[in-house]
């Protein structure tokens, strides 16, 4: 049974920093991508970050260059995102996802993933 489980959210200040963090676990293929998505209530569930699982290149919406940083650790199965000077407008429902097979171009839509986490809410107050 394949698990993905977030950790890390949490309720902040603007200009403050989170990390989170996503574990996976009873995977059976080998990883292609890995990404953060989030969801702001009544809106839709956005890309915000992802990395190429074995080269480590790294994709980012335009809305947190600069400010969000993606990594991952090979050995811990686990991917992160550094977030600094978080806005109000971060607020969300933040998910990690996974992707088995390659694509031609990054993967940046929900529907291209195979397996999600639950979620972890992060809150940016002003």
């Amino acid at each position: 049974q394949v698990q993905l489980v977030e950790s890390g959210g949490g309720l902040v200040q603007a200009g403050d920093s989170l990390r989170l963090s996503c574990t996976a676990s009873g995977l059976t293929h080998s990883t292609y991508a890995r990404a953060w998505f989030r969801r702001a209530p009544g809106k839709q569930r956005e890309f915000v970050a992802g990395i190429l699982w074995n080269s480590g290149a790294t994709v980012y919406a335009d809305s947190v260059k600069g400010r969000f940083t993606v990594s991952r650790d090979s050995a811990k199965n686990t991917v992160y995102l550094q977030m600094i000077s978080l806005k109000p407008e971060d607020t969300a429902v933040y998910y990690c996802a996974t992707r088995r097979s390659s694509s031609l171009a990054y993967p940046k839509s929900a529907g291209l993933y195979d397996y999600w986490g639950q979620g972890t809410q992060v809150t940016v107050s002003s």
